[in-house]
């Protein structure tokens, strides 16, 4: 069964300068898959400069990459017929970071609901696109009568994203790609937009890759997750053992470096040797960083060892388990792991 929204192999190069080029490897073959069967959340962490948001915006078709390609229902994105394209972006839709990005301040918030609702046929009347509007704004906690008809510089942070949390509940994507969706929003309105999100999960049958940065609400809301580290796919599988038992030693210096509610509790930086953004040679990228490093590790890249069934991590401290390529990786990703109960608090 082909799934709805594939990346293989996908890799992504910057190059800037005129002169003395500078070559940025933002994203290098990586692979990932979203099924169409048993909606889940994936989330993909990482710090700042991990590729997070460049392979949101190529599997957006935002960016196109250098390498590798993105399939829709088994064909690729870039080979799309007009009408296959429309499912496509009806399928999948964005929640971004920053929302005041997307609104024009020109025009009132209710063009960014009335635009896609007329466009993917939502309603078949005004006035069924309005109640059908209405209804999305009151299904991501905001009143219309409070909401519409006012310009974005009128609204709270808060209130922007959950306007584009609406929008993605007007048009009933099948796969919603958040990108650091709560990070500009204080904690008051945190959990309720988490909370939002795992409604569409739940009650809507809405799959989500939820790109972030906090392994915390990571931990909460998702099935798998994917640790990226420049560019990499150091660590992916089911949310629970990753987070819980981390293997490759980047997770577990990400896992260490959470703030406990302990005031005279240390945070852990014995991995923070080196700046993490300078990395040369063919070996791992987080070896410079690494108090595990071995000697084979300055130049050779590790491969991809399956530690369990549903986790694999990209380190030669596995070198004695069986290597996995990209491929094998996405179904482990899709592989159905046991219930638990997600919870936001």
């Amino acid at each position: 069964m082909t799934n709805l929204l594939e990346a293989t192999n996908v890799s992504k190069t910057f190059s800037t300068g005129l002169i003395r080029k500078s070559i940025n490897h933002a994203l290098t073959d990586v692979s990932l898959a979203m099924g169409k069967r048993d909606p889940t959340i994936l989330a993909v962490a990482g710090e700042s400069g991990s590729g997070k948001t460049t392979l949101a915006r190529i599997l957006l078709d935002m960016t196109r990459p250098t390498s590798g390609e993105v399939f829709y229902n088994g064909s690729s994105i870039y080979g799309l017929s007009n009408q296959d394209y429309t499912s496509y972006r009806r399928d999948v839709q964005a929640v971004f970071q920053d929302p005041f990005e997307v609104y024009n301040p020109f025009y009132k918030v209710d063009t960014v609901l009335k635009t896609p609702a007329k466009k993917f046929g939502i309603g078949e009347t005004e006035r069924q696109r309005q109640l059908a509007i209405e209804e999305a704004l009151d299904l991501a906690g905001l009143r219309p009568d409070e909401t519409l008809g006012r310009y974005p510089h009128q609204l709270s942070g808060g209130q922007r994203q959950r306007i584009m949390v609406a929008r993605a509940i007007l048009i009933k994507p099948r796969l919603i790609i958040a990108d650091e969706p709560v990070s500009m929003v204080d904690a008051s309105l945190r959990a309720t937009i988490l909370k939002t999100l795992l409604d569409l999960n739940h009650k809507f049958g809405i799959s989500m890759i939820y790109i972030t940065h906090d392994l915390t609400t990571a931990f909460q809301i998702s099935d798998h997750i994917a640790i990226l580290y420049q560019g990499k796919i150091a660590e992916a599988g089911n949310a629970e053992r990753v987070i819980k038992d981390p293997s490759h030693p980047y997770t577990q210096l990400l896992i260490n470096s959470i703030p406990k509610a302990i005031p005279n509790a240390k945070w852990d930086s014995s991995s923070n040797k080196v700046d993490s953004a300078v990395h040369h040679g063919n070996g791992c990228s987080f070896q410079p960083r690494c108090v595990k490093a071995m000697e084979k590790c300055v130049n050779n890249e590790p491969p991809l060892y399956q530690i369990m069934d549903d986790k694999a991590a990209k380190c030669f401290l596995y070198d004695k388990l069986p290597i996995i390529d990209n491929r094998d990786l996405s179904k482990i990703m899709l592989k159905k792991t046991f219930d638990r109960e997600k919870f936001v608090r």
